[in-house]
């Protein structure tokens, strides 16, 4: 027998792990609510999509799944998975079908985390040609990734970053999940590390619920009671409460 109580999935992004949902997970388990949050592993669009969808599959009973910045664009494909049943962004990338998240973000200005990417080489298994990590420089992540956030716990966010494999700004989405799954958007209006209109302009297009909360990119640690409410009104929507 299926489970009807909702499973909410959090999905980190780059530069980040699944601590960055620290201050959110206690108020949804508050609410009786299943959380769970997941390692992605940051090294492909297509690969941690498909990780994601596997973690998906196993459980059992609805899921709502939510995505931070990078994560968004891994919810928008994984969440085409049958038992998903709603999608919320945070500060996210919704991308549309064939859409990669460089050509998503040249369509706007560069935010200031453009001139502040590190660009790393790491050894490929199996290959001769090394991948490419990207992180933030240390001394410019707070300011640009968590201007709102403590500043001690900013410093630390900063020498623990989870890099991105630069191969994924260059893949294309297979499938937009938002074009048959209710769908939330949050606007960090303060954003420094995504330009805010990126955020709109995907939300807008996939006619997404929208809120706007002056925050920085890490809206999830700043201001974790408002994430709390929107992944709220999703769950509500499924109707199993």
């Amino acid at each position: 027998m299926t489970d009807s109580t909702p499973t909410v999935v959090l999905v980190h992004g780059a530069f980040a792990d699944a601590s960055s949902f620290a201050q959110v997970v206690p108020e949804l388990l508050a609410d009786g609510l299943k959380v769970l949050v997941p390692a992605v592993p940051n090294r492909s669009l297509t690969g941690d999509s498909a990780y994601l969808a596997s973690v998906v599959r196993a459980i059992d009973g609805p899921v709502v799944l939510v995505g931070h910045s990078y994560g968004g664009a891994v919810i928008t494909v994984a969440g085409a998975e049958e038992n998903v049943r709603a999608l919320v962004y945070l500060a996210g990338y919704a991308l549309e079908e064939g859409e990669s998240l460089g050509e998503l973000q040249g369509r706007f200005p560069d935010s200031e985390l453009a001139s502040a990417l590190v660009y790393t080489p790491f050894p490929v298994e199996g290959s001769d040609e090394p991948g490419t990590d990207v992180t933030v420089e240390i001394d410019r992540f707070p300011a640009i990734f968590a201007a709102d956030v403590d500043p001690d716990l900013a410093r630390v966010l900063a020498v623990s970053q989870r890099p991105l494999a630069g191969a994924a700004f260059a893949e294309a989405a297979p499938v937009a999940a938002w074009k048959t799954k209710p769908s939330w958007g949050l606007v960090a209006s303060s954003d420094r590390t995504i330009n805010p209109d990126v955020e709109r302009y995907g939300y807008e297009r996939a006619g997404m619920t929208t809120v706007e909360v002056d925050s920085s990119h890490l809206v999830m640690l700043a201001h974790p009671e408002k994430v709390a409410d929107l992944v709220r009104e999703a769950v509500r929507s499924l109707g199993t409460e």
